[in-house]
C-alpha cells in the first residue's frame, strides 16, 4: 500500500480512534482530529511524527471547523482517500430520564457530526471518482439497548446513512461501509463497574470477554481498503446482543 494515499480518522486521539491511527501509521498518511482531549492528541502526534501522522483539533458538529481541519490535512497531504467517521459520544439513560438536550447532544455527534464530515469530503471523492468512507456504528443500532434509546436511535441512523449512501455513489467509484463494535474496552464503558461488565461478559457475550480497540480497528482497515465491499454493515461484537 501506497504511502501516498491519505486516511483522516475522526476522534483519533483515543479508543478505537487511536488504534486506526496507530495501525495505519507509516501504511498511510494519518490525519487525525480530537475535540477536547488535546495533550492526548499531541502527545500521540509526536510519538508517531516520523510516520506522517498529524493531529487537528475539530469540533465535527460544526462544519466551519470541519472545514478547517480538512482543508489544514489537504494542505499537508493534498487529497483525502479515505475517511474515518470514529468520533462519538455515549447517551446512557433511560427514554423517561432522556431529556431533550442529551437527545440532541447525541444526534448532533453522532449523526450530524458524520453528516458534517461526509459531506465535506464527498464532492473531491466524486470528482476523482475513488474514495471510501467507513462509519462507526454500534450494534446496538442493529439490535437496541434498553437504557441506551437516544444512542441505538443515532447508531441506527449512522447504518441507514451508511446504506443509502453507499447505493447513492457506488457508480462514481465510491465506497461506503459501517462497522458495527459492541462492548469495547475503551473509555466509552467508564460509566459501568467492573462487576457489571464481568456480568456483560458472563451473560450476555458468546466469547466471554470485551472487545479490543485493535479488534475493531483491524475490522475498520477491511471496510476501508476492501475494493469489492460496500453498503455493509460489519458487526464485531462476539455476538453480543444477537
Amino acid at each position: 500500500m501506497s504511502v501516498a494515499q491519505t486516511i483522516f480518522i475522526t476522534g483519533g486521539s483515543r479508543g478505537i480512534g487511536e488504534a486506526v491511527v496507530r495501525l495505519a501509521a507509516g501504511r498511510y498518511n494519518v490525519a487525525f482530529t480530537y475535540n477536547t482531549s488535546e495533550d492526548k492528541a499531541k502527545s500521540l502526534q509526536e510519538e508517531l511524527r516520523a510516520q506522517g501522522v498529524l493531529a487537528l483539533q475539530c469540533d465535527v458538529r460544526d462544519e466551519k471547523s470541519v472545514s478547517t481541519a480538512l482543508e489544514a490535512a489537504k494542505a499537508r497531504f493534498g487529497k483525502i482517500d479515505i475517511l474515518i467517521n470514529n468520533a462519538g459520544i455515549s447517551c446512557d439513560a433511560l427514554l423517561i430520564d432522556t431529556d431533550a438536550k442529551l437527545w440532541r447532544d447525541c444526534f448532533a455527534v453522532n449523526v450530524d457530526g458524520v453528516f458534517n464530515m461526509t459531506k465535506a469530503v464527498l464532492p473531491d471523492m466524486l470528482s476523482r471518482k475513488s474514495g471510501s468512507i467507513v462509519n462507526v456504528a454500534s450494534i446496538w443500532g442493529e439490535v437496541g439497548s434498553a437504557g441506551e434509546v437516544a444512542y441505538s436511535a443515532s447508531k441506527a441512523a449512522v447504518i441507514g446513512f451508511t446504506k443509502a449512501l453507499a447505493k447513492e455513489v457506488a457508480l462514481s467509484g465510491v465506497r461506503v461501509n459501517a462497522v458495527a463494535p459492541g462492548a469495547v474496552d475503551t473509555d466509552m464503558l467508564k460509566c459501568y463497574t467492573r462487576e457489571d461488565l464481568a456480568a456483560l461478559c458472563k451473560e450476555g457475550i458468546p466469547l466471554g470477554r470485551l472487545g479490543a480497540p485493535d479488534e475493531i480497528a483491524q475490522a475498520i482497515m477491511f471496510a476501508a481498503q476492501n475494493a469489492y465491499t460496500t453498503g455493509a454493515v460489519l458487526c464485531v461484537d462476539g455476538l453480543l446482543g444477537r
